[in-house]
């Protein structure tokens, strides 16, 4: 019998560096693909120590646990291949050219969907359930839903069959692959069979693939659909179909075999249904993303707008800034970086002051005129964006927004309000409950305009994290070709 890890289940996020050293110095980080880490090269040489140490029983021993894969699996299997081949070096395994095309003929995504295991390897056997069969089922649902949907599939297996992991990477890596989706499922040795849940892999140390957001999507969505436990997002994996594509890639396992209450949805057609459809959706989004529009008000100032630049640069995210003059004035150099940068610049006004500014249509514009001025002489953009402070329709404004609508889209203004916000400029809140405010104000909606102030610290501090929250949007900066959020002006006006 094989000797198999198994992952320990993680309760938080707090917990990830304990486990990350307790995986580094132990070697268990999960079931059986942890061995995989371990090169030959490394297990032979333990083994010759041990050889010499406590002889050649222990040698046999220790090969067993360090091999990458079980060799009794991949001797069996290769012995298989030259048998039925004629040829030793494996290359059959890899598709010929009139299998599958070299080159896409297509501006169409292709998807390659990686159904873990096959043929001698069975990966994970709990009550005479095998991983190979479950991932296999999976990944066809998969592909049905991905071609419905409009893509091009490659399944890397489509029957029972052993398929070295090196050679599943050659298949994705040769016909220039989108992106890639190995779909496995996991299983916990320990006497509490109560633990499940989905969690996901991805290269962290390879930010240039965009796998990130790929796992992140897929195991979102699939959390979504099933309802399943959410486990970790892991970034820290170190599987040759993860690392060693040339496309986003990334692993999911989407339940334990050793829980039986999972195991018995996992044998379920209708419970294999609802996993593809969110790796499907996951995947779909990814290619396909949603809109939000990131804006900030009341800016610029002192420290939090530089704060909130850095993260925008490191990320590549442009938003919109939509600038109190009387701050421009007072912090030209940050202004002049938001517009270096290349975000978009907008007015809010010049002294943010409910009372003098909605006075009168006279008293709004002046104010506006004034704010027009000073941004221009400062960063040289003629903004044609404005948002109203309070939004255009405020307690303060009701007797006359309608008039100082009407005059600024004459003079061929466009003001912007929002759809979904932070909720950062009416409380105190924890980063963290920022971060919830806007998850449960976008309501998952194509479009968003989101509104964020660039002088609250902790808006600042969550920004990372927040854009890392919305993997199904692509962050834009407005411009005067979005069509505009705007608040319906009050009955009668």
């Amino acid at each position: 019998m094989m000797h198999r890890t198994c992952k320990l289940p993680i309760k938080g996020r707090h917990e990830r560096g304990i486990i990350f050293m307790y995986i580094r110095e132990r070697g268990r980080l999960g079931k059986k693909r942890q061995r995989r880490r371990k090169s030959w090269k490394l297990g032979i040489g333990a083994a010759l120590f041990f050889i010499i140490t406590l002889g050649v029983y222990t040698f046999m021993e220790i090969v067993v646990f360090a091999s990458p894969e079980n060799p009794e699996v991949e001797a069996e299997a290769q012995a298989q291949k030259e048998a039925k081949s004629g040829d030793v070096s494996g290359n059959e395994l890899t598709p010929e050219p009139e299998q599958y095309p070299k080159e896409k003929k297509s501006i169409v995504p292709l998807v390659v969907v990686d159904a873990g295991h096959g043929g001698l390897d069975v990966g994970c056997m709990e009550k005479d359930v095998s991983e190979k069969d479950i991932n296999l089922q999976i990944a066809q649902r998969v592909k049905g839903r991905l071609e419905d949907m409009g893509f091009q599939v490659l399944l890397v297996r489509e029957k029972d069959e052993y398929l070295a992991k090196e050679d599943r990477v050659e298949i994705a890596n040769r016909f220039e692959a989108d992106a890639y989706v190995s779909i496995h499922q996991n299983t916990y040795e320990g006497s509490d069979k109560s633990v499940g849940g989905i969690e996901t892999w991805y290269d962290g140390t390879d930010i240039g693939r965009d796998s990130e957001r790929l796992a992140r999507l897929v195991h979102q969505e699939t959390i979504k659909s099933t309802g399943a436990v959410e486990r970790e997002l892991w970034d820290i994996a170190d599987f040759c179909v993860t690392n060693k594509t040339q496309m986003p890639a990334c692993l999911i396992e989407t339940g334990f075999l050793s829980n039986p209450q999972e195991r018995a949805l996992l044998t379920s057609p209708e419970y294999q249904e609802k996993v593809a459809q969110g790796i499907a959706e996951g995947i779909h989004l990814f290619f396909q993303p949603k809109t939000m529009y990131l804006t900030f008000d009341d800016g610029p100032s002192e420290l939090c707008t530089d704060m909130v630049l850095d993260v925008l640069k490191a990320n590549d995210v442009k938003a919109t800034f939509f600038l109190i003059g009387e701050y421009v004035e007072k912090y030209p150099e940050v202004a002049k970086r938001i517009a270096e940068e290349g975000h978009t610049i907008g007015i809010h006004c010049y002294k943010h002051d409910y009372g003098a500014l909605y006075e009168s249509k006279e008293s709004y514009l002046a104010d506006f005129q004034k704010a027009y001025d000073v941004i221009l002489e400062t960063t040289g953009v003629e903004a044609r964006l404005f948002r109203f402070p309070g939004g255009s329709v405020n307690p303060y404004n009701e007797d006359v927004c309608e008039e100082i609508v009407h005059e600024m889209t004459k003079k061929g203004f466009i003001y912007f309000d929002w759809n979904a916000s932070l909720n950062d400029a009416v409380g105190n809140y924890e980063p963290e409950q920022l971060i919830t405010n806007a998850r449960e104000t976008t309501l998952d909606r194509k479009k968003v305009v989101m509104l964020a102030h660039d002088r609250v610290l902790n808006t600042a501090l969550c920004l990372e994290e927040l854009l890392r929250q919305f993997p199904e949007y692509r962050m834009k900066p407005l411009n005067e070709h979005v069509k505009p959020v705007q608040f319906n002006l009050p009955d009668g006006k």
